[in-house]
């Protein structure tokens, strides 16, 4: 039975992934900051899928020493892992020249130190020939807009990450993809008058992650580019 590990595993994207593996026989590990909803999805997946192992924790992923005792921990339950998804990330609207202060590094802490210090951790027992890392960016990872400030450079900057990673562990043999999605209805768009057509659903997303991550080992998806039919919002 395969092991993979999510971040941001409790809603939107995150949730949709979790509970596409786990209907697939996965044994997961997620992280999460709400203590409640983390335990609740637990409960829930353990009720559905007796046989196998899921572990939940309660983490602000902005601090390294708490990515750190999550890795730790699925180190100790599992010798190898499959499949990294960093997932959690956070959009805060703004310009370079208008942002408060502090956002800026919220948004690279959130968006990109966190998938930085978690995938150090997790490294030494990524499956060789096998395991695989999916990152998720945004198509502000590669587009630039108004009002996008400190959340497009953290994206490009998450895209670039990938790249990196993609060049280095070749050698493992261990795949490293980034899947920058559009719009998606998530929290992110509470309170939004648009139409549910305007949007893709967290599922949708999910199910490409499965696509992605089930292709043969010889060969990798670098990147992969998701919007609504109907183009960006």
């Amino acid at each position: 039975m395969k092991n993979i590990v999510i971040t941001g595993g409790t809603r939107g994207i995150g949730l949709a992934t979790v509970q596409i593996f786990a209907a697939g026989g996965y044994n997961i590990s997620f992280c999460a900051r709400n203590y409640i909803m983390v335990e609740k999805l637990v409960e829930e997946l353990r009720e559905s899928y007796p046989n196998q192992t899921f572990f939940g924790f309660s983490a602000d992923i902005t601090v390294k020493e708490e990515l750190q005792l999550f890795a730790k921990k699925i180190i100790e339950k599992f010798e190898h892992i499959h499949l990294l998804i960093n997932n959690a990330g956070m959009f805060e609207p703004g310009g370079i020249s208008t942002e408060e202060e502090g956002v800026f590094e919220r948004q690279i802490a959130t968006n990109v130190a966190a998938a930085y210090h978690l995938t150090r951790a997790i490294l030494p027992v990524m499956q060789n020939n096998e395991g695989n890392i999916i990152n998720i960016g945004s198509t502000a990872s590669f587009t630039p807009y108004v009002n996008g400030g400190s959340y497009c450079i953290s994206k490009f900057a998450l895209l670039g990450f990938s790249k990196v990673l993609r060049e280095e562990l070749k050698p493992r043999g261990i795949r490293v993809t980034s899947v920058l999605p559009g719009a998606t209805l998530t929290d992110s768009w509470e309170g939004t008058i648009l139409p549910q057509s305007r949007f893709m659903q967290a599922t949708h997303v999910a199910r490409a992650l499965w696509d992605v991550h089930h292709l043969p080992a010889t060969t990798v998806v670098e990147e992969l580019v998701m919007r609504p039919m109907q183009g960006d919002i």
